[in-house]
């Protein structure tokens, strides 16, 4: 195709699947591609970055391994310690998407002179003719949608990002790359973080930092102590499998204290909350927010939207409340708010507003 600067892309390569199957959708549709993949950790044994270079071989176009690694762990694995340290859940996929794969994409995308920056994820862009705004949608294949993990997406990224899967769904994309004779085609998607295979966090956090974290005192919501964890970063709101605690009735992480080293526990009732703060906010089908907005809204990856007024507040939060109480919303995770199919916007949990009520223990 020469250097038709007008249809050129870099595909974004992970070594699976749906990267591959994305390279392919892209250069049939006429697009001079370079096929990349980002070598994020140290410990990388090169299976992705060899993966993708066999099936960017049998399209025919260039490949190229960016070493990201030394960028990955500022970004990305120092931020998951300190938000851990701090008593919250962090959301590394988030924190990677902004950090690491669009703006750096980009970025050697403007090097090697290409247009645009295409990938594997499960999620649609399109463009608001009334407002001229671009927005991301959730992708056909709900199962497989992936716009929750994309919500910090600027505009002038969105015109330059291709999601060429978005109204496929995987059964056809894994049909596709058989077809197609990729060697990846029925590997399987990994369900880790990538930099902790097992998801062993807590072990991960000591072998990073050198740190041992120390046990500590399980608490009932009357601050009795009823047992001892082993180390508090290693729980999680809502938490109730791996406990060890016999308390005659099911119990959950409702709190974390990581300046006293102590973790309550409580019933389930205990992990409900109408209100919540958000910060860091991104906004995508419109330009910010200056009055109250009705939305679905979404606090984990998997949960179904829930309807919510989006309230803003000053120093740029907004104050999320729910029309019923939500379970174990936790700080550090992503609340995304929807318009059917459209992402509004999003931004980063800080704050859970529960209301106050009678302390029995339990």
């Amino acid at each position: 195709m020469g250097e038709n600067r007008e249809a050129s892309a870099l595909i974004a390569m992970s070594g699976g699947v749906d990267s591959s199957a994305a390279a392919y959708l892209m250069q049939e549709e006429g697009f001079r591609c370079q096929g990349a993949t980002m070598r994020l950790l140290r410990t990388d044994d090169g299976r992705n970055a060899a993966d993708a270079d066999s099936v960017c071989r049998r399209l025919g176009i260039p490949f190229r391994v960016l070493d990201l690694a030394d960028a990955f762990e500022e970004a990305v694995i120092k931020k998951f310690i300190r938000v851990y340290q701090a008593g919250g859940t962090p959301n590394p996929c988030v924190d990677c998407n902004r950090c690491m794969k669009f703006s750096r994409l980009l970025e050697e995308a403007d090097r090697w002179g290409l247009t645009c920056v295409a990938t594997g994820h499960y999620a649609r862009v399109d463009r608001d003719e009334e407002t001229g705004r671009w927005r991301l949608k959730k992708a056909l294949d709900a199962g497989k949608d992936q716009s929750y993990f994309l919500y910090t997406l600027t505009q002038e990224q969105l015109a330059r990002v291709r999601f060429p899967l978005g109204n496929m769904e995987k059964r056809q994309v894994r049909e596709l790359a058989e077809s197609l004779g990729f060697t990846n085609a029925k590997r399987q998607d990994s369900q880790d973080v990538c930099f902790i295979p097992g998801g062993d966090y807590g072990a991960f956090m000591e072998s990073y930092t050198g740190i041992t974290f120390p046990a500590g005192d399980f608490l009932d919501r009357t601050g009795r102590s009823v047992g001892r964890h082993r180390g508090a970063v290693r729980y999680t709101l809502g938490q109730r499998k791996g406990l060890g605690l016999s308390m005659g009735k099911p119990v959950y992480v409702c709190g974390k204290d990581m300046a006293a080293n102590t973790v309550t526990v409580g019933p389930e009732s205990a992990l409900y909350a109408r209100e919540v703060l958000v910060e860091e906010l991104n906004w995508i089908a419109l330009e910010g927010l200056d009055g109250p907005l009705r939305a679905r809204v979404k606090t984990r990856s998997r949960q179904q939207e829930q309807a919510a007024l989006v309230c803003p507040e000053s120093g740029g939060r907004v104050r999320l409340v729910f029309d019923q109480p939500q379970r174990a919303v936790t700080p550090g995770q992503a609340a995304v708010f929807y318009g059917g199919d459209v992402v509004l916007g999003g931004g980063t949990i800080v704050e859970v507003l529960k209301e106050k009520e009678g302390e029995d223990g339990l």
